[in-house]
């Protein structure tokens, strides 16, 4: 195995002291041209690589931002890394993904790997159980700040940037009204996640304020395998007509397969309007129609309240992402 170059085997190549050496790979102003061109030269034969573990304690951080995720399979998380990706980019800092797989003792493991790695900050999608609370003081209490996107700590004080869930709620009802139905099938999140509280409160309100004679059953699930089961309490007659509603792409991951199965065609049998990033839903033919909450843009405005508080404005806020309905041929 390769010894690594150091500045000490630089400075002793070189007959010069540590410091000089350091200071030349910086372009320090106190260093002559001709022994930077020799310290960099060497360094560069040497393949010296600065110490990144010694640098992040002298600088107290990292140029590392952390994005924690339940999942990464969800398209939503992709787009909202990707965006995260390359504003960090932009501003030279790199990023570290890790997720929770909806285990609040991996999303504590994640966040002491983030303090260990001396993280400039964190950008964290909760798990479906998370009172981490604890944890997320303890990264306050080691400076490090943290943005909490999508799926936010439903009470706490908190930087949180999200969809505006309870506008796309009732943008929701507001579409299944429109199309006439009395009754509905509404399929959410875990009923403590303040994203299925937000959403459901909107379809509530909206329904009760336009539309009081509209109905819905709200069924609730942890996870979009369980879709499936969870509908098979339905016969093929009792959805014949009906709409389902999808909190989330997740959810319509199991949506999908569960007609297939059941043989139950779009629109003609049922109907099927979702929550979604959009990529999803033009994969299926007829387009599902959906209410866009896109991961680009909320990535970009995370990343941007994350530069905010780095710059020193670290009155704690929330801020909201509109969202927007497109049509299919679903409904």
């Amino acid at each position: 195995m390769r010894n690594p170059a150091t500045l000490k085997k630089i400075s002793d190549h070189l007959s010069v002291s540590i410091s000089t050496v350091s200071r030349a790979l910086k372009d320090h102003q106190d260093v002559s041209p001709e022994t930077k061109r020799r310290v960099k030269e060497l360094a560069e034969m040497l393949d010296y690589e600065p110490n990144s573990f010694a640098i992040n304690l002298r600088k107290k951080h990292s140029d590392l931002f952390a994005v924690i995720v339940p999942e990464i399979s969800s398209y939503f998380y992709h787009s909202f890394i990707e965006a995260v990706e390359e504003e960090a980019r932009l501003k030279g800092f790199s990023i570290m993904i890790l997720q929770s797989r909806n285990n609040p003792e991996l999303e504590s493991n994640n966040l002491r790997l983030c303090r260990y790695n001396h993280v400039a900050g964190v950008f964290i999608a909760v798990n479906n159980s998370s009172e981490n609370h604890p944890a997320f003081k303890k990264m306050e209490d080691w400076d490090i700040p943290m943005v909490f996107f999508d799926k936010v700590p439903a009470e706490g004080n908190f930087n949180k940037v999200c969809m505006a869930d309870e506008q796309a709620g009732a943008l929701s009802a507001e579409k299944i009204v429109q199309k006439g139905h009395q009754h509905f099938i509404a399929v959410m999140g875990s009923p403590s996640m303040s994203i299925t509280i937000g959403r459901e409160n909107g379809i509530r309100t909206y329904l009760s304020k336009y539309a009081p004679g509209v109905t819905f059953d709200c069924l609730y699930v942890d996870h979009g395998e369980k879709v499936e089961t969870l509908l098979d309490r339905y016969s093929n007659s009792e959805l014949q007509g009906k709409l389902l509603f999808s909190m989330s792409d997740e959810i319509l991951c199991g949506i999908i397969p569960f007609l297939n199965q059941r043989g139950l065609k779009l629109p003609a049998d049922i109907s099927l309007l979702t929550i979604s990033n959009g990529f999803l839903p033009r994969l299926f033919s007829p387009q599902v129609c959906y209410i866009e909450t896109n991961g680009n843009k909320l990535g970009k405005m995370a990343f941007n309240r994350m530069s905010e508080i780095l710059d020193g404005k670290k009155v704690v806020c929330e801020r909201l992402l509109d969202c927007e309905y497109f049509s299919g041929g679903s409904m």
